[in-house]
């Protein structure tokens, strides 16, 4: 089967489809994603589909050891954990320095409005594309490019663990909604620990009810 694109730029366009199927698990974690298989799934030439891959591989929703092909990672209960915990501790010390100037970036106001538009039924990247972009433009708005790149980093790999709650529905598009309104509200009373414990808390319960979900013996959904 032929799979469709709808073009913007057909590279683009090769990495939205390559990410929908990575984040909804069609493409399985800890399958190989090769050049080949992609070329001929969408009938592109091979060096748009290995631009594709390599640009899924930058973003950490693809890994790709020494001469292997790319696959998606399998991402065990340790490694998300230590993700949620490296996470939380660049974004406590950004929440703590936004509220010392009671600094609320409107792009970051502009995400939770787009998440409280989307319901449980949209699909998977309009819910964690905002939920991403909320606590991008956080760590943005302290100008430490530095600082961004390591958000980024950690970033590309938690998409994959955004998804799986989202999949799951571990956590409820309002309820996302409320921890970040509670964050911003924080920030903008100038109350540092406080948007603090928030924002650590936003990803403990994500952390917990993922991990939770995993340890079951089934993985059932609830």
């Amino acid at each position: 089967m032929v799979r469709s694109l709808t073009v913007h730029s057909l590279v683009d366009a090769l990495v939205d489809s390559l990410r929908e199927r990575i984040l909804t698990s069609d493409i399985q974690a800890g399958a190989p994603l090769t050049e080949m298989e992609v070329a001929r799934d969408y009938d592109v030439a091979r060096p748009t589909a290995r631009t594709a891959i390599e640009r899924l591989v930058a973003a950490g929703l693809l890994h790709r050891g020494a001469h292997k092909s790319a696959r998606v990672p399998v991402l065990g209960i340790a490694e998300i954990r230590d993700m949620y915990f490296a996470r939380g501790c660049l974004e406590a010390e950004t929440l703590r320095r936004l509220a010392a100037t009671r600094a609320v970036p409107d792009a970051a106001r502009d995400a939770v409005g787009e998440l409280a538009s989307v319901t449980d039924s949209g699909s998977l990247p309009a819910l964690v594309e905002p939920d991403i972009r909320f606590h991008r433009e956080l760590v943005d708005a302290l100008a430490s490019p530095r600082l961004s790149r390591l958000h980024l980093a950690v970033m590309g790999e938690m998409r994959l663990c955004m998804a799986q709650v989202q999949a799951h529905r571990l956590l409820r598009p309002e309820e996302i909604v409320a921890e970040h309104e509670l964050i911003l509200e924080r920030v903008a009373a100038g109350d540092g620990e406080g948007a603090a414990a928030a924002g650590v808390a936003h990803l403990d319960r994500a952390c917990t009810e993922l991990t939770h979900h995993l340890d079951q013996p089934s993985g059932a959904d609830r």
